[in-house]
């Protein structure tokens, strides 16, 4: 049997970007499991969430909504430090570039290794890469909670940290008066879960019990469809949940009965494919969701650094 193509490194076909207003003032884009974007209209600013992998990636995005509004980009916002959210930054001219401490902290110590593995993993999300100035640092930070009041009778957004999850710091942006949640890959809608740097089990008791406390009617996911309506936004967040807690079960398994690495990622395998196995970035992130969940079994509370290197080692483990 032919290994399987390295991650994402084969998937070089175009996805189709889709633009929709989900109220007045409040815009996301999807594109078919590419990573999802959004931006909120203030009285006389926008705030934007997320920022793509580079800063030509993130043009057309802003060429896009500019056909919507022309206020000035006051607040990005980053829900983590993963390269393809940010490295786009420098494209929004922002004022304020705001992420968790505990974000900016992952930055200074991973930033530049994760830079590496992903535009390995991903080349196709790194579109003219040589415009990326640098490291993308954000210049204001919070600990649990920030609230941004937008003005006139646009009510306020609230960004969050929930609990470790997908990363030690990710946040959400929610917007009360309308009840959308601006979710990140702390929850997937019709998605793979990336799980490399995670936490999965914080993320899968508490973090998503908190976000799902929150009563969202609308919720963009860091990939993948939005989820409309309170049954679609539950739903997201439980198939989140029935991903991690099905690998806590199989992985747990195989560790606790000596077995090796191997036989745990394919009994995760077997487990997950049949609900989640044609979503996008299955393939690509499984050996990786493995690898991680297996170390906090061992024992290593806080994920070990990818690097490039690491990344092919572990691929051809699991994958090749």
């Amino acid at each position: 049997m032919a290994a399987k193509p390295f991650a994402s490194s084969a998937d070089l076909g175009v996805k189709e970007q889709t633009l929709e207003v989900l109220a007045d003032g409040v815009y996301a884009l999807t594109a078919e499991g590419d990573p999802n974007l959004g931006a909120i209209e203030g009285e006389d600013f926008l705030v934007c969430f997320e920022a793509l992998a580079t800063p030509v990636a993130a043009r057309r995005w802003l060429t896009r909504l500019r056909e919507h509004t022309d206020k000035p980009v006051r607040h990005l916002v980053l829900s983590h430090y993963h390269a393809v959210r940010v490295l786009g930054a420098s494209a929004f001219d922002a004022e304020s570039i705001i992420s968790s401490e505990q974000t900016k902290g992952l930055i200074a110590e991973r930033g530049q290794q994760d830079w590496e593995s992903e535009y390995g993993r991903m080349p196709r999300l790194f579109e003219e890469p040589e415009s990326i100035p640098g490291l993308t640092w954000p210049t204001v930070t919070f600990r649990d909670r920030l609230t941004i009041e937008l003005g006139g009778d646009r009510g306020e957004l609230v960004l969050e940290f929930h609990g470790r999850g997908h990363t030690e710091g990710d946040i959400t942006a929610w917007l009360p008066k309308h009840k959308i949640l601006f979710a990140g890959d702390l929850v997937e809608s019709q998605a793979a879960l990336y799980t490399g740097d995670a936490f999965h089990f914080d993320w899968a008791t508490g973090t998503l019990d908190r976000i799902k406390a929150l009563g969202a009617e609308q919720l963009i996911g860091g990939r993948g469809a939005i989820a409309r309506g309170r049954a679609e936004v539950d739903a997201a967040i439980e198939q989140t949940r029935a991903f991690l807690t099905t690998m806590h079960e199989t992985v747990g398994t195989a560790h606790r009965a000596g077995g090796t690495l191997k036989e745990a990622f394919e009994a995760t395998h077997a487990a997950l494919a049949p609900q989640f196995g044609h979503w996008p970035i299955f393939e690509h992130c499984l050996p990786f969701d493995v690898q991680r969940l297996w170390d906090e079994f061992s024992g290593i509370e806080r994920p070990v650094i990818w690097t490039a290197e690491r990344d092919r080692q572990v691929w051809a483990e699991l994958q090749g």
